[in-house]
């Protein structure tokens, strides 16, 4: 019988890259994003049982509707994974309210708050999987809040794997490094940031050009292997990285 797999940030990217793959794969997918419009053209895209349900995760009460949503479809799912996710590079002179209340709300606080209210449905058998980042580790310039709002999920995620083991549940993060798809033609920022990015970046020995980038659809295969793992192991952490050109 295949599985019922919520995915958060499912409109774009990686959330809409595992869409495809589990729905191809015979899996019922539910995708949550905050513009209904994206996650509801992946939906149709991939056809019935596909659902699409408009959540803002860094907004509790809008993920207790979605998840609320969820259950009225679904009693039981086996999957949530928490893979919507900002990033944007500043310095502390320039982190405004706007970019440190949208990174700690969606990367930090928006799986604490779709774990918790999905964990009702995932309980006697369900998994949870975190999306994190390289940058957790390499602690690149001006990332310093994306990487560590990645680095708390991490610790958070293996203290929930510990917490939850006795009701069923398998907790796994993937830290992922730089992914993309014919859709992804450049960072969000404006150009003057991305250069000053990459100096900053070079300055402590990172080369942006070099690191590896691997594509959407080719990440796909580590979460079908983490989902395919037998119901008596449990991954704590995965970590996967493109290769160099």
């Amino acid at each position: 019988m295949g599985k019922t797999i919520v995915i958060t940030g499912g409109g774009d990217g990686l959330g809409r890259a595992l869409a495809r793959r589990f729905a191809r794969d015979g899996e019922t997918v539910v995708l949550l994003g905050r513009t209904l419009s994206k996650v509801q053209a992946v939906a149709d895209e991939l056809g019935a049982p596909a659902l699409a349900i408009e959540c803002d995760v860094a907004d509790p009460a809008s993920v207790r509707s979605a998840f609320a949503e969820v259950a009225r479809h679904h009693a039981k799912i086996d999957v949530l994974i928490n893979n919507a996710g900002v990033y944007w590079p500043f310095t502390l002179a320039e982190a405004t309210d706007e970019l440190v209340q949208s990174i700690v709300g969606i990367n930090l606080a928006g799986p604490v708050y779709c774990a918790r209210e999905a964990l009702p449905l995932l309980r006697d058998g369900g998994m949870v999987v975190n999306v994190t980042s390289e940058s957790s580790v390499l602690k690149t310039p001006m990332l310093w809040l994306y990487a560590s709002t990645k680095h708390a999920v991490e610790l958070m995620s293996e203290m929930w794997a510990r917490e939850l083991e006795a009701e069923g549940v398998r907790v796994t993060v993937v830290r992922a490094g730089q992914m993309f798809d014919e859709t992804k033609t450049g960072a969000p920022w404006p150009i003057e940031v991305s250069m000053r990015f990459g100096a900053a970046a070079a300055q402590v020995g990172i080369n942006l050009r070099e690191k590896g980038t691997s594509h959407y659809n080719s990440v796909t295969d580590a979460f079908r292997a983490i989902l395919d793992m037998p119901a008596d192991m449990h991954l704590n952490l995965v970590s996967i990285n493109g290769r160099r050109p």
